[in-house]
């Protein structure tokens, strides 16, 4: 398939083309692939007079088992009305605006045991890349709502019970900031502009709605012990 993975029927093409004598380009473009991921597949596989399309196949082929984690997966139950509650938390989490990968991290990370799992873990558990991953867990650590720790040349990814506050006040500092710009925005243009009184309005509602919020997240925090 173009852009994925190249196959052993690829690998074959590219060694009768070869013995044509076609450049990397030519290949390319027949199997629909970059002229980059041509050139990286036959140079790592013995070169233009080296390449054997089922030496090639079979390189690759340790190179990925290399590469996968000898790490189990997340446990699961196996009850099906924990899995559907898990999907169910997702679907309620995109609701809410998360990205669904963003949104299967996070629930991943609630529904384990320990509330903590590695990167290499995540990956293996759902089934998707490391990139995926780690530019869900980048957001969600962004939102207090997981935290990062080191262990070696790991990083094991945490959810404990203050997620939530480091959350919401995270979130009502985030407003705050838009407080803020409303009020300059709103002097700028002029307190006595409808825009400019609109801004300042919406400035000083968004304000207190903040910090009123905060002040309820500490109040409310033992909760979470």
């Amino acid at each position: 398939m173009p852009g994925g993975r190249l196959t052993q029927q690829d690998r074959q093409r590219i060694a009768a083309w070869l013995a044509e004598g076609l450049s990397y380009a030519e290949i390319a473009r027949r199997l629909g692939r970059t002229t980059s991921t041509v050139s990286r597949e036959i140079g790592r596989n013995g070169g233009p007079a080296g390449y054997r399309a089922e030496l090639a196949h079979r390189a690759t082929e340790r190179r990925a088992r290399r590469r996968t984690p000898s790490i189990p997966p997340r446990r699961d139950s196996g009850n099906a009305e924990a899995r559907a509650a898990e999907e169910h938390a997702v679907e309620t989490a995109v609701g809410m605006g998360l990205p669904r990968m963003t949104a299967r991290v996070l629930i991943a990370l609630w529904a384990s045991d320990e509330g903590r799992l590695t990167a290499a873990e995540l990956t293996r558990s759902l089934g998707v890349s490391p990139a995926s991953v780690s530019a869900a867990v980048g957001y969600l650590a962004g939102q207090g709502l997981i935290q990062r720790e080191s262990l070696g040349r790991r990083d094991v990814y945490v959810v404990d019970n203050d997620a939530w506050y480091r959350s919401i006040v995270t979130g009502a500092e985030q407003t705050l900031q838009a407080a803020q710009v409303a009020r300059e925005s709103a002097e700028r243009l002029g307190l006595d502009t409808p825009a400019g009184a609109r801004l300042a309005s919406g400035g000083a509602f968004l304000e207190r709605v903040s910090l009123d919020t905060v002040e309820s997240a500490k109040r409310w925090r033992g909760l979470l012990a």
